[in-house]
């Protein structure tokens, strides 16, 4: 117990190591020490990103998100396979069985995530780890890395210093020691951009970070990103494990192979899309208030207009109705679209909204 009496927090956070590629490597053995790349129809000529790519593929510079054209201009050697999401979900399901059993305190972090609060467990965080990782080896025959740490940021960032396979464990005296020694890109929240508009600034480690006032980065990054990554190059972070929540909207989009001007092609898209979301909504038990339509052109100018209904609805027809009208408030004027996105927000539970159903 600390001085305060209370339980010190132990956050474990999982992560599948190359989740997608391990699943399609355990299933096809001779894929086994080959770069195999997961991603959209698995055709590297065709429109898509990297969803995950194995850790030979990684050597050559292919990571996720990364276009599957440029992935095969790094590898053109890589194996190349489509997404199977059902395969993977029915072994997401089956690690976190395996979580569960060691306590129900578990996020979803994602498919191949989790944490979990092991603050209460009687058993050292070596023991805790050992457990998972040979119980998730006999559920799937997969391996996966394990960060330990004092709250949720820290032991997403020491699950991914040693992987595959790895356990890293960082108390709050490894801030200094460990954690300010790496690179800014390894600090959670951190993308492209900020890592970018740091480096320009002379910040590449997240100990260089640490050493700016809070004002400086508020001035920099606004008030809430700013307070964000002062408190997180300093490791602090209070967000609770949340073991049940809520979905804030249901969405789905579609990359055509090629850009689209035709209006009656991107109208029917925009209404499968609509008819996808509906059946989402109602798997899920839930109405949805406002509709918001997205548009990419081929210049990749995005645009989004939402509409709102006056009270919630799960049904298809108002809400493709809803759909079009935000759609003809965006000026295609003959210009070519690449992607179309639909989105259902301002989310109701059905069974608290009775007087609506």
């Amino acid at each position: 117990m600390d001085t305060q009496g209370k339980t010190p927090r132990r956050i474990l956070h999982i992560d599948m190591d190359a989740f997608f590629a391990a699943v399609e490597e355990q299933r096809r053995p001779e894929l086994k020490g080959k770069p195999v790349i997961i991603g959209g129809g698995g055709d590297p000529t065709r429109r898509g990103v990297v969803s995950t790519a194995n850790y030979e593929a990684r050597t050559f510079g292919v990571h996720s998100a990364l276009p599957l054209r440029s992935a095969y201009k790094l590898c053109p050697q890589g194996i190349f396979l489509p997404v199977d999401y059902e395969t993977y979900a029915e072994v997401s399901r089956r690690f976190k069985n395996v979580l569960l059993t060691v306590t129900p305190l578990m996020e979803s972090g994602g498919i191949d995530e989790a944490y979990l609060d092991i603050s209460d467990i009687d058993q050292t965080s070596q023991s805790v780890a050992s457990t998972i990782k040979t119980g998730i080896l006999r559920a799937t025959g997969l391996t996966c890395s394990i960060g330990i740490a004092p709250n949720k940021l820290l032991a997403k960032i020491a699950s991914d210093l040693q992987k595959p396979d790895g356990l890293t464990i960082l108390t709050e005296q490894d801030i200094e020691a460990r954690l300010w020694l790496l690179p800014i890109r390894k600090l959670y929240g951190v993308g492209p951009k900020t890592d970018e508009h740091l480096k320009a600034m002379g910040i590449d480690t997240i100990g260089k970070l640490a050493a700016l006032s809070q004002e400086a980065l508020i001035a920099h990054f606004g008030s809430s990103y700013g307070r964000y990554l002062f408190e997180a190059c300093r490791g602090i972070d209070e967000s609770p494990v949340v073991t049940h929540w809520e979905p804030k909207s249901f969405s789905r989009e579609t990359t055509f192979q090629t850009d689209v001007k035709n209006w009656q092609i991107i109208a029917r898209t925009l209404a499968a899309l609509t008819k996808d979301v509906t059946g989402d909504l109602l798997d899920r038990g839930y109405q949805a208030r406002t509709v918001t339509v997205k548009i990419r052109f081929d210049d990749f100018r995005t645009l989004t207009r939402a509409c709102s209904l006056p009270s919630p609805s799960d049904r298809e027809e108002a809400l493709r109705r809803l759909a079009f009208s935000c759609l003809k408030r965006v000026d295609l004027s003959g210009r070519k679209v690449r992607l179309v996105g639909m989105r259902a927000g301002n989310l109701v539970k059905k069974d608290q909204n009775h007087s609506f159903s």
